[in-house]
């Protein structure tokens, strides 16, 4: 049979019920034959890694500049966990502002209080754990936060 990508290939439908054939041969003849949809599965499956990279730099470089611009700290944790912390904690951080400032009846002096708060926060896993919280809760986590969680002023710990 001849698939819609010009190639030809043999299919056996006899373990097909009689009267099904026909329909299921038409249904092939409409699609690619194997090796090209496995060729387009992957070729997909490639710039869908693509497009996750691209998307994944530009969440980097928005938490970066944020980052920057509101005075944030540097995280601490493992190297590959600093990236994902910092975009955890602006996409968390955004999310309270727009719930509790833009949305809610926060002012700027409860923002204030509150962006302190996240500052002292310095641990990237805490922020990764926290990733899927609601903006809302952000007040509550951030009191939650152990010392661990917190810089590293004290040697000793």
């Amino acid at each position: 049979m001849e698939h819609a990508c010009s190639h030809r290939v043999d299919h056996d439908l006899s373990n097909r019920p009689a009267d099904k054939r026909a329909g299921f041969a038409r249904w092939l003849a409409s699609k690619d034959c194997t090796d090209c949809w496995k060729a387009a599965r992957d070729a997909d499956s490639a710039s869908k890694e693509k497009w996750l990279a691209e998307k994944r730099a530009e969440e980097q470089e928005a938490a970066a500049t944020w980052a920057k611009q509101f005075d944030m700290p540097q995280l601490e944790g493992p190297a590959k966990a600093l990236d994902w912390g910092e975009r955890s904690r602006h996409q968390l951080m955004m999310a309270a502002h727009t719930a509790l400032v833009v949305e809610g009846s926060w002012d700027e002096a409860d923002w204030a209080e509150l962006e302190e708060k996240a500052r002292s926060i310095t641990r990237a896993g805490w922020w990764i754990d926290q990733r899927d919280a609601e903006g809302t809760d952000l007040l509550e986590l951030l009191d939650a936060a152990t010392e661990a969680d917190r810089g590293t002023e004290n040697p000793f710990r």
